[in-house]
C-alpha cells in the first residue's frame, strides 16, 4: 500500500502544482478586466464569469502596445513619457531602476542569465551554481583589479531570491548545462540532475 501512495503522489503532485500555478497566473491577469467600464465587463454582457477573458485582454493589451510603440510615432510618444517620468522625484528613481532591470533581462540583445557557471560559495570547497549577469560597471569598477564577472547566486527551492556576487572569472567554471537545466536543478535541491555526457579522449589509431 505505501508503495502504491508513492506513486499515486508522485503522479498527482506535479499535476497538481501546475493546475495551481496556471490557476494563480490566469486569476490575477483577469483582474485587468476590473479596468473595463462596469457595464462592458462579461458579467454584466452574459451574466456570468468566463475565466481567462482577463488573460486574453491582457496579453491582446502588451501585444498592441509592443506593436504601436514600433513604429516612429510610438517611440515618439514613449521617449516623452519616460522623460515626464523622470521628471518626478520619487518615480524617477523607481522606474529608471526597474527599467534597466527589465530591458537587461528581457532584450534580445541583454546577456543576463546567458550561462550558468560553478562557483565556491559560501566558503572555499563549497560549490554552487550561478548566473552570469555581467561584469562590474561604475565606480565598482575602479575597485577591482583584474577581469571580474558579476553572478547572481538564487537559493534553493526559491531562485527569485538570491545574492548578487562579484568574483574573479579564474574562480569559476562555465558550465555546458543552458539556464533551463541549471534552475530546474537549483529549484529540484539537486535531485533532477541535467543529462550529460562525458568528455573522452578519442585517440587516433593512425598518430599512435
Amino acid at each position: 500500500m505505501r508503495k502504491y501512495f508513492v506513486t499515486g503522489l508522485l503522479i498527482l503532485v506535479p499535476l497538481a502544482i501546475t493546475i495551481w500555478v496556471l490557476n494563480l497566473i490566469i486569476s490575477t491577469m483577469d483582474q485587468s478586466l476590473l479596468l473595463l467600464p462596469e457595464r462592458w465587463r462579461p458579467e454584466a454582457v452574459v451574466g456570468f464569469h468566463i475565466p481567462g477573458l482577463g488573460t486574453i485582454l491582457t496579453l491582446m493589451v502588451i501585444f498592441l502596445t509592443g506593436l504601436a510603440t514600433r513604429n516612429f510615432v510610438g517611440k515618439r510618444i514613449v521617449w516623452a513619457w519616460e522623460a515626464l517620468l523622470t521628471r518626478i522625484p520619487v518615480v524617477r528613481s523607481i522606474y529608471s531602476s526597474v527599467k534597466q532591470v527589465s530591458d537587461t533581462l528581457f532584450s534580445s540583445s541583454g546577456n543576463a542569465f546567458r550561462k550558468a557557471l560553478l562557483v565556491q560559495y559560501p566558503r572555499e570547497g563549497s560549490w554552487t551554481i550561478g548566473f552570469l549577469t555581467g561584469v562590474p560597471g561604475g565606480d565598482v569598477r575602479n575597485h577591482l583589479q583584474g577581469d571580474y564577472v558579476s553572478l547572481y547566486i538564487p537559493t534553493t527551492p526559491n531562485p527569485t531570491s538570491g545574492f548578487f556576487l562579484m568574483v574573479p572569472r579564474a574562480d569559476t567554471i562555465e558550465l555546458e548545462m543552458n539556464v533551463d537545466e541549471a534552475l530546474k536543478y537549483i529549484v529540484s535541491m539537486g535531485v533532477v540532475a541535467p543529462e550529460y555526457f562525458e568528455k573522452k579522449l578519442i585517440i587516433d589509431p593512425a598518430k599512435v
